[in-house]
């Protein structure tokens, strides 16, 4: 049982595949982004505080949200930014941004209701918050980056001791668990 006003910081993402999240993570490694423990990945549900009795529920809804969705195909290709409002290189998506924004809706209901500064913009964050130099290069290293893949589940992390930490995997329907 969690102690009384205890909260969990959690968040919820799509893992990239293997080979396609380590060309990526170089790239962020040569940049100096820290390694914070979460995977090269696509946000549904930025960090988020919620209060720790409702784990269970979170959990409950995620697999609901999990269970209203089918695998759907992802492309990736090149690079762009966020600056000059925010300090962020990424990796473009160019095929299933509608799906990802569907799931992202999914997952940010109900239980995980929040209000958003942005409109929801699927992306792989190649570096942010790095010297201006250091996310010109890591967006010119990708910039001619293409990649497919097929999103099969997500995953929540819990925030603990300074880095993410994995606490469940939630397949899309159809996807064997």
């Amino acid at each position: 049982m969690s102690p009384a006003g205890a909260s969990l910081v959690i968040g919820v993402a799509v893992a990239v595949p293997g080979p396609l999240a380590e060309q990526i993570a170089a790239v962020r490694d040569a940049a100096g982004q820290r390694d914070t423990g979460i995977p090269i990945h696509l946000t549904l549900l930025p960090p988020t505080t919620v209060d720790a009795v409702l784990g269970p529920e979170v959990r409950e809804h995620l697999a609901a949200v999990a269970s209203a969705h089918r695998p759907f195909p992802v492309a990736l290709d090149g690079t762009d930014t966020f600056r000059p409002v925010s300090p962020v290189a990424f990796v473009r998506v160019v095929a299933g941004e509608p799906a990802l924004g569907a799931l992202e809706a999914g997952v940010r209901s109900d239980v995980l209701s929040r209000p958003i500064a942005f409109p929801y913009h699927p992306h792989i964050t190649i570096a942010h918050d790095v010297a201006p130099a250091a996310l010109d290069a890591a967006q010119d290293a990708l910039a001619g980056f293409k990649a497919r893949f097929v999103v099969e589940s997500f995953r929540l992390y819990e925030h603990v001791g300074g880095r993410w930490e994995p606490r469940e995997d939630f397949a899309l329907a159809g996807t064997p668990r």
